[in-house]
């Protein structure tokens, strides 16, 4: 398990009509804050500040096609080439990371074919190499050096 320090990291928020929105800087909108929102836009933070990976090449809440149905995966981080390169499923704090949610996240794996794979619920986090030949759980979030 990774552990994230969001402690440092400031959300944008704003309060209209007795709930509260986030600013999504990849969306470039305001975004109601759900649980699960506020999980997505800590990881996007932390991938932006910490980590330092181009916004540019982040996408939310995109929809693909997984078999015949539609879904939205949560945040792919794209390569210099925008081939997708890190797959991330985010979870509201209060579900737990599970084999099922991993099962979610390979469902998405096998249409958008991603090297890293990120599972978090803000409080447990996981992320797996799968780029030579295996899968190697990290523990660390893979540094944007391609």
């Amino acid at each position: 398990m990774i552990t994230i320090d969001f402690t440092q990291l400031e959300l944008k928020l704003k309060q209209a009509n007795g709930k509260t929105s986030v600013f999504d800087p990849v969306r470039k909108k305001w975004i109601i804050l759900t649980p699960e929102e506020h999980v997505r836009q800590y990881i996007v933070q932390y991938m932006l500040q910490v980590l330092r990976y181009p916004l540019a090449l982040i996408a939310v809440e995109k929809a693909i096609l997984v078999g015949k149905m539609s879904k939205r995966f949560d945040i792919v981080v794209y390569n210099r080439d925008h081939k997708p390169w890190l797959l991330a499923e985010c979870k509201a704090p209060e579900v737990p990371v599970t084999e099922q949610t991993l099962h979610q996240l390979l469902n998405y794996q096998q249409t958008i074919q991603c090297r890293y794979w990120l599972l978090t619920n803000g409080h447990q986090t996981f992320c797996a190499d799968s780029g030579n030949g295996g899968i190697e759980w990290l523990l660390a979030l893979p540094a944007y050096n391609i």
